[in-house]
């Protein structure tokens, strides 16, 4: 457990009583109703314990006297104490979600976080690999013949990837594996969660596309190309054979000891083929970034896009088409004579 952790665990603890049936309450709101992640519910309760301990320190009793100015005074002190602009957004976003549902519970009188303010999130235009460079990391693993010629930087998984070379001519199926999570990951640009979660039986072969479950449980089809197919097909016949067992289930990537492949380590997985290839440090999200922006570059229509990665706001989407501005520009300065 994280010292985070630990430290608000504690904080639930010493809450007044109703306070912490509340705190509970809303977080079984969020994940049984609201459908939202284990993350999301995780930082949404850490801030929501965090606003009452500020609140009882302000004298606060009772639910019922928390107010716009207990809730601005805990943004100032997140504010003092260094908290980045996204972290106000998504805090304050946090404390608005709660007073609406302590408002409709009969918790609060009035939704008293409604006119709370919170600063813009100054949003960063993301990193993305070139169109060479992604397909250097796509032929990494065909690069390491086998799981001993892949240096410890690729090879650390976890606990479950300890496996060595075979010293014969069978391909590894754990270099099968990370062709196959690349190519999804670029081909298709999903979630790190979304790859992992896959089941055999959501690949439909035939129109080479992938029923992908994302956040707030939305389902969405994804089409993937011919290098994920080959990926898929190596995989299918020859690797995931190799390591299925009793914990594998029906899940489509598995790590070595043949459970379902977690996302910390397919995080790994990626970030050690991008450092054995030479490239910038590159995160599975680093590749959603980049197949988001070669499709716009290509051609693609926003809406496709949008569809594609699975946003629920065209607003999301749209930072992909500052980027290719910025890339154009880039490429501008760098070649034209009268830049």
């Amino acid at each position: 457990m994280t010292d985070q952790r630990r430290g608000t665990r504690a904080a639930h603890e010493a809450l007044p009583a109703p306070m912490r049936e509340a705190v509970d309450d809303f977080a079984d709101h969020l994940a049984g109703v609201r459908n939202r992640s284990a993350h999301t519910v995780r930082a949404y309760v850490t801030d929501l314990v965090s606003l009452l301990d500020h609140a009882v320190r302000m004298g606060c009793a009772d639910l019922s006297e928390l107010d716009l100015t207990v809730l601005r005074s805990w943004l100032a002190k997140q504010r003092t104490m260094g908290a980045a602009r996204t972290s106000l957004a998504r805090r304050a976003a946090a404390a608005r979600t709660f007073s609406a549902w302590a408002h409709r519970a009969g918790l609060l009188a009035g939704d008293v976080a409604a006119p709370l303010a919170s600063p813009r999130a100054h949003r960063e235009l993301p990193i993305v690999l070139r169109a060479d460079q992604a397909a250097a990391l796509m032929d990494a693993p065909d690069r390491s013949r086998t799981t001993a010629d892949v240096d410890d930087a690729t090879r650390t998984r976890d606990e479950d990837d300890t496996r060595t070379g075979s010293g014969n001519d069978e391909p590894d199926p754990v270099l099968l594996r990370d062709r196959l999570l690349l190519e999804l990951l670029y081909g298709t640009g999903v979630r790190i969660s979304e790859a992992c979660g896959l089941d055999v039986t959501d690949v439909d072969q035939a129109r080479r596309v992938v029923r992908v479950l994302g956040k707030g449980g939305r389902e969405r089809a994804v089409p993937y190309g011919l290098p994920a197919q080959r990926a898929l097909d190596a995989w299918l016949t020859q690797g995931r054979p190799a390591l299925a067992g009793r914990r594998s289930d029906s899940a489509l990537l598995l790590g070595a000891r043949g459970g379902r492949l977690n996302p910390t380590t397919a995080r790994r997985i990626v970030g050690g083929y991008a450092e054995a290839a030479g490239l910038p440090r590159v995160t599975p999200h680093g590749l959603r970034h980049s197949a988001a922006t070669h499709l716009l570059e290509g051609g693609a229509d926003l809406r496709a896009v949008q569809e594609l990665l699975g946003h629920s706001s065209l607003a999301s989407t749209q930072i992909y088409t500052h980027v290719s501005v910025e890339r154009l520009r880039a490429a501008y300065r760098q070649a034209h004579p009268r830049a």
